[in-house]
């Protein structure tokens, strides 16, 4: 029987924690130092809760989707640490990350060109490279206790949507032109915000963090722009572990082509806006994760909260937003991991903790999701 090498928790959260969730009914547009500013003080109700639920559930790594990308850490990661995740919140325990990994993203950064089609190449909302109204909106922190291999870190957030082979370029049914010209399909970015591979060391093994955050596949018109970004995003991560010549596109930001070698450990980490069941909205781009060969896709987290949520829909328990759907998730290999367990972080209305997901103001309007993974021989 193979040694079990010790056991680890994963776990993902969109902590909305970016300008346009603590934007005012005065402003048009979020700002892009709201967050910085509320993280110099301890004091900000939500995200006092945001860290609470971090304590109560105490993951060993996380990503946190939609935390606005501060350039200075000690202005950002370092001060939510500091002020909030080291301060015991209502009882609970405080929990210290001694590693961490920011870096820019796209949603946010202008582009030159009008995306969007209103007319005016703003540079901003739909006519950045992601959405966003300022750049670095829409962020991600990964918080790990383990060391991170920072020198083997790769990024895609240059990558051009044009470099994936058949790639889902958007076409208006108005005109059956290509939704963007060739000018600017050759110069857009595929990742709205980035695609990380981060490499931690775990005991002295080794795993890879696969971490991003694709766009909703909402929010667009007839042409299915973000519907088809969402799904070749999502794609993004089935080609890279693939390998071989469904790599071949994939060049970093380091200028380093190809796939995740075989036989390595990783999890796949985010808010991936993407249920695995096909509606009018989802094309349930999510199943070329759930279903990749590598990927064990198996255990289903669950809570009674999100059953109790929408109770007259069977999948109910599985959802990881208020607004009805999986779209978060923590997919381990399956080479390297087995599964004890995990959970969505969502209580009934008749547990005490409930006042932390209470409303949307209370902390998120998703849910943390967690993986505990037990490390195996590979």
């Amino acid at each position: 029987m193979a040694v079990a090498l010790g056991s680890l928790r994963v776990a993902t959260f969109n902590v909305s924690m970016e300008g346009g969730n603590y934007q005012t009914d005065r402003q048009k547009v979020p700002s892009s130092g709201t967050l910085n500013n509320l993280l110099q003080n301890d004091d900000n109700p939500q995200i006092r809760n945001i860290a609470e639920i971090l304590q109560r559930v105490r993951p060993d790594i996380i990503l946190l989707n939609e935390f606005d990308y501060i350039a200075d850490p000690k202005q950002g990661v370092e001060a939510f640490l500091n002020r909030y995740l080291h301060q015991p919140q209502q009882g609970a325990s405080a929990i210290d990350y001694p590693y961490y990994y920011v870096a820019p993203v796209n949603s946010g950064e202008p582009s030159p060109y009008d995306l969007d089609h209103d007319g005016v190449a703003s540079g901003k909302g739909g006519d950045a490279w992601g959405f966003g109204w300022y750049p670095g909106q829409y962020g991600m922190v990964l918080l790990s206790r383990f060391p991170i291999d920072t020198a083997n870190i790769r990024t895609f957030l240059q990558l051009k949507w044009s470099a994936m082979p058949g790639a889902l370029r958007p076409v208006d049914p108005m005109t059956g032109k290509s939704w963007y010209s060739d000018e600017q399909w050759q110069a857009l970015r595929l990742s709205s915000k980035s695609h990380w591979d981060i490499p931690v060391k775990v005991n002295g093994e080794r795993l890879h963090i696969l971490a991003s955050h694709p766009t909703p596949p909402v929010f667009d018109g007839p042409e299915h722009r973000n519907r088809q970004r969402n799904h070749d995003e999502i794609r993004l991560w089935a080609d890279y572990l693939s390998g071989g010549d469904n790599a071949v596109y994939l060049v970093d930001d380091a200028g380093l082509q190809g796939g995740l070698p075989l036989n390595v450990r990783f999890v796949l980490l985010g808010d991936m806006n993407s249920a695995p069941k096909q509606t009018a909205e989802q094309g349930g781009a999510v199943r070329q994760l759930l279903e990749h060969p590598r990927v064990n896709g198996s255990f289903e987290p669950v809570s009674l909260g999100g059953a109790e949520h929408a109770p007259n829909i069977a999948a109910a328990k599985a959802f990881t937003a208020s607004w009805k759907l999986r779209a978060d998730y923590v997919l381990p290999s399956k080479a390297g991991f087995s599964i004890n367990g995990g959970g969505v972080f969502w209580p009934t209305k008749r547990e005490p903790l409930y006042r932390l997901v209470a409303s949307r103001s209370a902390s998120s309007d998703h849910r943390l999701v967690w993986l505990d993974l037990q490390l195996q021989p590979l």
